[in-house]
């Protein structure tokens, strides 16, 4: 079985999150698909049904970052220091939703292994948060504040985040790899009062690491983003036929 893949480099938030949902909208060969991009300027996407009201959107845009809703589910984000994913996988009946969830989640976890024997010790978060619990905590309105079932956590802390929803016949998934520790910053830009502010920069200290953390050495992006095309295609046992964006751009349009 072949794949699809595309590396689209570094992009705004809102081409990011359209190219996304092209992808699923112009999805007609059958063939799964593997996207790997990075964002410029930063920016702060939100879930689907999430509302802005959790942002400081003033200090957001003065300081230069884009803010954009999520097509999938979860909580705010901000992206900088990090690789992103995405996958558009068809459904089907062999393999639910949540498997597919879990197999993307193993092949991210062989491609972090293949950057660095280190990442052997990521492991696949077991239990699931009781999310209206959750939801009624300041911190529910950051999406890295919490493990949902199956994410990747190294030494009990989160380092990737996912997020996956059914579209038509299609499943769209995609996610962040922390590899720098600029996401943190996302609470400067949460409208919540101060004694909140600091509660959550407790939790976000406790509950994420990054790649960069982990080596104590800066990632390398190129050398990353081939580890995750290789662990995908080891774990799904597949062969990538690599497409050229400027040609995928007037296919979806």
């Amino acid at each position: 079985m072949n794949w699809r893949f595309i590396n689209n480099d570094t992009k705004p938030g809102k081409y990011n999150m359209d190219f996304d949902m092209d992808l699923v909208k112009g999805f007609v060969t059958g063939l799964p698909i593997l996207r790997i991009y990075r964002w410029k300027p930063y920016c702060i996407s939100l879930g689907a049904n999430q509302d802005y009201d959790c942002l400081d959107t003033k200090r957001t845009l003065k300081d230069g970052l884009d803010i954009v809703k999520r097509p999938t589910g979860g909580r705010a984000i901000l992206h900088a220091e990090e690789l992103t994913y995405s996958v558009v996988y068809p459904v089907s009946d062999v393999k639910s939703p949540k498997q597919i969830y879990r197999d993307i989640n193993l092949a991210l976890k062989d491609g972090l292994k293949n950057y660095d024997s280190i990442f052997d010790n990521i492991e696949l978060e077991h239990s699931q948060p009781h999310f209206p619990s959750f939801y009624r905590e300041a911190k529910s309105n950051l999406c890295f504040a919490v493990s949902a079932k199956s994410e990747l956590n190294f030494n009990g802390k989160k380092v990737v985040g996912s997020a996956q929803r059914k579209i038509g016949n299609v499943i769209l998934q995609h996610g962040s790899i922390l590899c720098g520790n600029y996401h943190k910053k996302i609470v400067d830009y949460l409208d919540l009062p101060s004694d909140k502010i600091e509660e959550i920069k407790t939790e976000i200290d406790n509950t994420t690491t990054e790649l960069e953390t982990i080596l104590e050495e800066q990632v390398n992006y190129r050398k990353l983003t081939e580890s995750i095309k290789s662990g995908f295609e080891d774990h799904f046992k597949v062969k990538f036929e690599e497409d050229k964006v400027e040609e995928l751009i007037s296919q979806v349009n």
